[in-house]
């Protein structure tokens, strides 16, 4: 089962905040984020840490301090967020240099789902912490182009 994992998952709910509280207040603190979410703050606090060495927040001390995005939302990619806090993304064992599988040299599957694994990652790179802070259903451009490029048979309706 492809899964973002709860690190992952946290980050972007904590950089989606962040993205639409910007103009509020520009900075919000780990436990604000934490209440506002009921995410455990001490694992919140780990990967605000790890979104700030990884260059997407920027910590400020003091009493108006806080964490703030150190780059504009829609600058944001959620496959660079995911691998930052997660490591690759794979969806099977064979898309790797270490990957092991008996049956490669036989398999049927693993050409379609390298283009699928692909799409993902497409789609992923596509969408950014502004898509992700938009109140609508609608896919942008690059996401119905990055759905259609993976699988061009699906019909995928935008705005």
């Amino acid at each position: 089962m492809l899964k973002l994992t709860k690190r992952s998952d946290y980050g972007l709910i904590a950089l989606r905040h962040l993205a639409l509280n910007t103009v509020k207040s520009p900075t919000a603190s780990a436990k604000e984020i934490s209440d506002s979410y009921r995410i455990p703050l001490p694992l919140l606090s780990k990967v605000l840490q790890t979104l700030v060495k990884g260059g997407f927040l920027a910590s400020e001390q003091g009493t108006k301090g806080g964490y703030k995005l150190a780059r504009p939302a829609s600058e944001i990619t959620t496959l660079e967020v995911i691998r930052t806090i997660d490591g690759p993304v794979i969806l099977t064992a064979c898309f790797t240099h270490e990957g092991d599988c008996d049956q490669f040299d036989t398999c049927t599957v693993k050409s379609p789902l390298k283009k699928v694994h692909e799409g993902i990652l497409r789609l992923l790179d596509s969408t950014t912490v502004a898509d992700l802070s938009r109140d609508n259903d609608t896919l942008t451009r690059a996401q119905l182009v990055a759905i259609q490029t993976a699988a061009p048979d699906l019909h995928v309706r935008g705005n």
